[in-house]
């Protein structure tokens, strides 16, 4: 029996049938009002070619990482870096055709997929940076050293392209306020407590993974959390643009999307997969909240909490 507090979304074989007839698959050349705000439940590689030029302002990439997985009626098998890298090749090669000339892509993988993401996403995109997050969730391990953290590969189709930092600024308690000339120094009090918002930088700490008793959670094994997309949106996209996923999962990067009032396209081959990201949708429609970001800024872990209860 289920906890009361457990909020993991589910769905029962007749959601699945409701939520199903949402999706859509694309047969034919299709045109940008024909496909934007749609889960398409197909191969990627059926649909790609079938999707319109140039129309993709962020292009956020979640693939299956170079190991063993099994994601619903799909698995993943490890192979080898050369293996991999031709596997990425694949479809890169074709999503290039997709994006606008100042597009943003995020690519997202662990230590054995990155040697493959950099050396495939170099061919096509100019790679600026590596984002690294600490993923402090599952089991450790005696032979090895416990994998915590994961990165994302930030890259640009050209030298122009959006980077919002006013719209990614972290709130930090001030442990040690600082005045000037008895003025605060570069912080501010909300109720008893002090805080300092501050530029992200490329090493995230304070990500929470999806658990049972966030509204957010699902059964997919690799689902992202929201806040982490809600990072890579707010800095890469403006209100309006349009935000790709091929490999839409659980639905996450739609649902943030959605959220913060962006366009979206995702690709899902698998048809539960696809049913719950209709339905993360659906709830998106009168929910918003994305946790840990608030008041047009994200918190330090448990901050925001104390704020609130400080007033």
């Amino acid at each position: 029996m289920l906890s009361s507090r457990n909020k993991t979304i589910r769905l029962t074989p007749e959601e699945i049938d409701h939520y199903c007839q949402y999706n859509k698959q694309l047969t034919k050349q299709a045109n940008l009002s024909e496909v934007e705000n749609s889960i398409l439940c197909q191969d990627l590689f059926s649909a790609i070619p079938l999707l319109p030029a140039q129309f993709v302002d962020l292009l956020i990439i979640d693939p299956p990482y170079n190991l063993d997985k099994n994601f619903g009626a799909v698995s993943f098998k490890q192979q080898s870096v050369q293996e991999y890298s031709q596997y990425l090749d694949s479809f890169l090669s074709q999503i290039v055709r997709l994006l606008k000339p100042d597009a943003t892509v995020y690519i997202c993988g662990d230590w054995r997929s990155s040697i493959s993401i950099y050396e495939v996403a170099s061919k096509y995109f100019a790679v600026r940076n590596r984002i690294t997050w600490q993923r402090e969730k599952g089991r450790g391990s005696k032979t090895n050293w416990k994998n915590a953290h994961e990165d994302i590969w930030f890259c640009t189709q050209g030298k122009s392209y959006t980077f919002q930092s006013d719209k990614i600024k972290i709130r930090r308690k001030v442990l040690a306020p600082y005045k000037q000339q008895g003025k605060a120094k570069d912080w501010f009090t909300e109720g008893k407590e002090k805080f300092r918002d501050t530029f992200a930088s490329n090493f995230w700490d304070n990500i929470t993974i999806p658990y049972w008793s966030m509204a957010e959670n699902t059964n997919h094994p690799t689902q992202k959390p929201e806040k982490l997309l809600a990072k890579l949106i707010l800095a890469s996209s403006k209100e309006g643009q349009i935000v790709l996923d091929p490999f839409v999962g659980s639905g996450s990067t739609c649902v943030v999307a959605k959220k913060l009032n962006r366009r979206y396209v995702g690709i899902e081959i698998d048809q539960e997969y696809a049913a719950l990201t209709q339905k993360r949708l659906a709830i998106a429609s009168k929910d918003k909240q994305i946790q840990g970001y608030d008041g047009q800024v994200f918190w330090e872990r448990n901050s925001r909490n104390v704020s609130k209860k400080k007033k």
